[in-house]
């Protein structure tokens, strides 16, 4: 058999590596195609508009109370203030003292909103402004000097008389024992005596 030629070598092993690459490209062509991996569902609730809509905020449950129509525990949206909780429990009543509360500050979970009374003579703290000012009946037994002092014709030194006087007798029986205090006569007892108590 005579010797094969250089050509007819090169053309067999072109004809072989053309064979092999034809079996290999028709063999990855039937494999399966691997399926995209799954969203879980839990992560992707449509929000309408083809994105991902957040998670449900919890409520906020604050306690309302103090001088308010409705005191009480309210719920309410994530991001509201205190003025809507007190809204919510039916607004302040007229002896409340809404200045002492920061209407504007942020709802915290489980906070307590308390709405103060306004200032009451006798109830020992003074009233807010340029000087004390007297409205209602002072108990004599009970007001601090403060109090005492808003009366008219009352200064600080008959006030802290009058809290001297009944510490050590041992409180006021009548508004006739004002009387017996260093400083108030007659003329001053009769000016009081529609504006104090015992």
């Amino acid at each position: 058999m005579p010797p094969l030629d250089r050509r007819t070598l090169l053309l067999g092993l072109a004809a072989i590596l053309l064979l092999a690459a034809a079996v290999t490209f028709i063999r990855g062509r039937g494999g399966e195609a691997r399926p995209p991996a799954p969203i879980p569902a839990a992560t992707t609730a449509a929000d309408g508009a083809g994105g991902v809509a957040p998670a449900a905020a919890e409520p906020l449950i604050v306690h309302v109370t103090g001088a308010v129509r409705r005191p009480g525990v309210y719920q309410l949206a994530e991001g509201t203030r205190i003025v809507d909780a007190i809204a919510k429990a039916g607004g302040v009543t007229a002896k409340a003292d809404a200045v002492t509360v920061n209407l504007a500050a942020l709802l915290i979970d489980g906070q307590q909103i308390v709405v103060p009374e306004a200032f009451a003579p006798g109830a020992g703290a003074a009233p807010t402004g340029e000087g004390p000012v007297v409205s209602g009946v002072v108990h004599l037994n009970s007001a601090d000097v403060v109090a005492l002092d808003a009366l008219p014709g009352v200064g600080p030194a008959t006030a802290q008389r009058i809290v001297e006087w009944r510490t050590q007798n041992g409180g006021f029986r009548t508004v006739d024992d004002l009387e017996q205090v260093p400083g108030i006569g007659p003329a001053k007892l009769d000016a009081l005596r529609d504006l104090v108590a015992p």
